[in-house]
């Protein structure tokens, strides 16, 4: 685990069950001495932490259904639209959402002054409410964009919110206009978890993570066996409320509980953790046939992917135990059915002009019954190659284009070793 609190090599124990397994598992070290670690911090201020980033001219892009926003630090933000026209000529409609870089009216002409009004110490650190997680940012404003009509012609401009995230590559992870012409965006970076105080900030449950010894199975076989009941019991409810179900009743939607938005999309969650430390091919072999899931997920809700199997949504409380919803079950029938009309491999054209796949997407439909439009949940589970410094990190994320229709991201080195198996279906095998 890198997010959220701190786990130590030495600090565990060694747990044996009723059936002679033995697991080791990693204790989190007591969250308290946090306090004292900011006080005593002595370090860089997060600007020069930053510094870097806007020295190297670095851009960061996300990719929207219509729009592309390109961020590039300590310059500019742009949000743009390609189109290529017969003859290969390409239109482009284009807007700067705020620049860096102003004239100075008191140079001489032609000479440019870099314009930061983001960093004077302040006594506070700005918070914002991601997923019901209060997570402390480092603002930068930017000024001088395009022109907005809507606002007699005032230049549009932007706030780029800079977080902390451990195994983040400096992503987009949302562009949101909060009033007409002024945006907010939030950009994940690593630089910034030097500083004690734009840490995570893990919520009060600690969980502990446990790895099978040698000779010992991934899970207990016992804790297998009470998935397994659980499973069952839940799935006569979840037909019987299918069955009951109208099926010309009109879809109904709620504004209560808006996620975030996040550009076109809402966004419901970001989080990456670290998967065992089984060798690539145990790994492979477990995680196809779904005996090993990933988990993911930061603030309220916590995503397991269980490839081939199910995804659930669940939060784990102190008080009133584990709340878990079904957000999609696997039927190969079904996904074969989808993939037929809509896209299950994406490719990226290499250099040499050979081609690879680069992201396949799976459907899992028959979720828990939703109460916004009565029907069940499902998801599209997109996997991606992510690379990293550690082979076996996994990041997930969630999003919520339609009520109660996901799309689960799960981006991981681990992915990358699989991807170039997928057939016509997107269907994934251990690489021979």
């Amino acid at each position: 685990p890198t997010t959220g609190v701190l786990y130590k090599e030495d600090n565990y124990i060694i747990m044996t069950t009723v059936d002679k397994e033995r697991y080791k598992c990693l204790l989190p070290l007591i969250a308290s001495g946090n306090e004292e670690e900011e006080k005593d911090y002595k370090g860089p201020t997060p600007g020069e932490l930053l510094e870097p980033l806007f020295k190297q001219s670095s851009c960061s892009y996300r990719i929207e259904s219509y729009w592309t926003y390109e961020v590039c630090h300590g310059k500019h933000i742009r949000q743009y639209h390609e189109e290529k026209e017969t003859g290969q000529k390409i239109n482009i409609q284009e807007y700067y959402l705020g620049n860096m870089i102003m004239k100075n009216p008191l140079s001489e002409p032609g000479v440019f002054a870099v314009v930061m009004t983001c960093c004077f110490p302040s006594p506070q650190i700005p918070t914002k409410n991601i997923e019901g997680q209060m997570t402390p940012y480092y603002p930068v404003e930017l000024g001088n964009g395009t022109p907005c009509s809507l606002r007699q012609n005032l230049p549009r401009s932007s706030t780029v919110m800079y977080i902390c995230h451990p195994e983040a590559k400096h992503e987009i992870l949302s562009v949101a206009e909060v009033t007409t012409c002024e945006y907010e965006v939030v950009i994940l970076t690593p630089l910034l978890c030097n500083h004690p105080k734009y840490r995570f900030r893990a919520s009060p449950v600690n969980d502990i993570f446990c790895q099978s010894l040698p000779g010992s199975p991934l899970k207990p076989h016992n804790l297998e066996q009470l998935e397994k009941q659980q499973e069952m019991l839940k799935m006569p409810f979840r037909r019987v409320k299918e069955e009951e179900m109208p099926s010309t009743k009109e879809e109904k939607f709620s504004s209560i509980h808006k996620p975030v938005a996040v550009g076109s999309h809402q966004l419901l969650t970001v989080g990456t953790t670290h998967i065992s430390k089984l060798t690539d091919e145990q790994l492979i072999k477990e995680f196809l046939s779904g005996s090993y899931c990933f988990h993911g997920g930061v603030g309220w809700w916590k995503y397991e992917f269980c490839y081939g199997k199910y995804v659930h949504q669940y939060h784990e409380d102190k008080e009133s135990g584990k709340t878990s919803v079904v957000v999609g079950t696997w039927s190969k029938e079904e996904h074969i059915e989808w993939s037929r009309k809509n896209a299950a491999r994406t490719f990226y054209l290499r250099e040499d002009g050979t081609q690879t796949v680069r992201m396949v997407s799976h459907f899992y439909g028959n979720g828990d019954v939703c109460d916004l439009t009565e029907k069940p949940r499902q998801v599209t589970v997109k996997l991606k190659c992510k690379e990293s410094d550690s082979p076996h990190a996994v990041t997930i994320y969630m999003l919520e284009p339609h009520s109660c229709q996901y799309i689960l991201g799960v981006e991981s080195p681990v992915i990358c070793k699989i991807l170039d198996t997928a057939d016509e279906y997107g269907l994934l095998s251990v690489p021979s």
